[in-house]
């Protein structure tokens, strides 16, 4: 990072991004830490379980586009405090009036989707104060929010022990609640905010190949971050036979890999271009994925192939971002929801499909098997587009991009 980026934009609202997506992230993965314990409470059987964990995850994908249309017409700032309210009455009315069931945890799950659909708020509200050469860096630097997950994935076990999982879900509001007043004096929309679209200009932007083909990348890099995140707890205790607590350990040490790696992915797609990052990311993660699709003997083995393959994964996501402001400057919010939402939507499918593999096959192979197919899928069409893209967007444009 260096003295111009300093100078670029404005560090307390990149901060108060960082921070508001950090926070939302912890809670948005909230069920997979607390995976087992639910499990074992409402007696959960592995498809349950995938749909459980998975639920936060599609509802988090689906309000991704509503906040992307509430970013364009009311500002980020502002579409921020509406989705971190909604989280904090949601939560505290499900807390105060207990949860019982496993419909109730899915009611659950939708709230914390709201959670997850920070992703559309925090990345324009960093994005717009910085120039084109600092679009990765700055989106990277927001992006790490995603550290969100190893918060839970630490915590949130040991808690449960502690006090109980359902008063883990009250003891979310806390934090939920300082940040708030945080983002409140701290963040600033940026004046070069462009006008607002009509909620048509989705479909204008879907009219171009482009838009689907960031929207495929994405599905894998973040799809896969996020759908290992949330079942990563769960996979260790069936697997391996870990307790709650180390398993959310491991989970952690996966996840935390994923994160930190973000923004370095947004900077080396800046260095090197994003095309070329993912590139090579997208093999690794199918490799990766492979690999541990055999059911490794070690549970250590299997936390360092989880670790490669969430890390990849994280500097891919850095890259598809430093591209999509890049295409698509004047639409940044309709791409982040559309974007971001298509992300969920991965997500939702690993976390629940391995859910449904281990209750089908009794293995988790065939689910990490058909994502590693959808990784190797994302790199053909990546090779298929590039030579496109490097002529079509222009002279500028094309130099950050290839």
């Amino acid at each position: 990072m260096n003295k111009d980026f300093l100078k670029a934009g404005h560090l307390p609202t990149l901060f108060c991004a960082f921070l508001y997506f950090d926070i939302s992230f912890m809670v948005w993965v909230l069920l997979g830490p607390l995976g087992i314990q639910i499990a074992k409470t409402l007696s959960l059987d592995p498809a349950h379980k995938g749909l459980m964990v998975a639920t936060p995850v599609l509802a988090g994908a689906l309000l991704r586009v509503f906040n992307g249309v509430l970013v364009d017409h009311i500002g980020p700032k502002r579409a921020g405090h509406f989705a971190q309210l909604t989280v904090i009455i949601g939560l505290a009315f499900m807390w105060w009036h207990g949860i019982h069931s496993f419909a109730q945890i899915l009611i659950v799950g939708g709230f914390l989707g709201m959670a997850g659909a920070s992703f559309a708020v925090a990345l324009p509200l960093a994005s717009r104060w910085y120039p084109p050469q600092y679009q990765g860096t700055a989106l990277g630097i927001a992006g790490a929010g995603n550290s969100g997950t190893v918060l839970a994935s630490l915590f949130a076990p040991s808690l449960a022990v502690a006090f109980g999982w359902q008063n883990v879900i009250g003891l979310a509001l806390l934090p939920l609640l300082v940040v708030l007043v945080v983002y409140t004096l701290l963040a600033k929309d940026s004046p070069n905010r462009p006008p607002a679209k009509p909620f048509s200009a989705y479909f204008d932007v879907l009219k171009e190949r482009d838009a689907w083909c960031l929207m495929l990348l994405y599905s894998v890099t973040f799809g896969g971050f996020v759908g290992l995140a949330s079942s990563l707890p769960i996979y260790f205790n069936d697997q391996y036979g870990l307790p709650p607590i180390v398993a959310g350990y491991c989970t952690a040490g996966c996840v935390f890999m994923g994160s930190m790696l973000r923004p370095i992915g947004g900077a080396m797609a800046d260095r090197f271009g994003g095309i070329s990052v993912l590139t090579i990311i997208y093999l690794m993660a199918a490799l990766a994925l492979i690999t541990v699709s055999f059911g490794l003997t070690s549970p250590w083995m299997a936390v360092v192939t989880f670790m490669i393959a969430m890390g990849t994964l994280g500097v891919g996501n850095g890259a598809v971002f430093q591209l999509v402001p890049q295409r698509f400057g004047k639409e940044i919010g309709v791409m982040t929801g559309i974007v971001g939402m298509t992300g969920g939507v991965g997500g939702f499918y690993l976390a629940s499909s391995l859910g449904y593999s281990k209750q089908l096959t009794g293995s988790y192979q065939s689910g990490f098997l058909v994502f590693a197919a959808l990784a190797l899928v994302a790199l053909i069409g990546l090779t298929a587009v590039r030579r496109q893209w490097s002529l079509t967007w222009g002279t500028a444009l094309a130099s950050n991009a290839e």
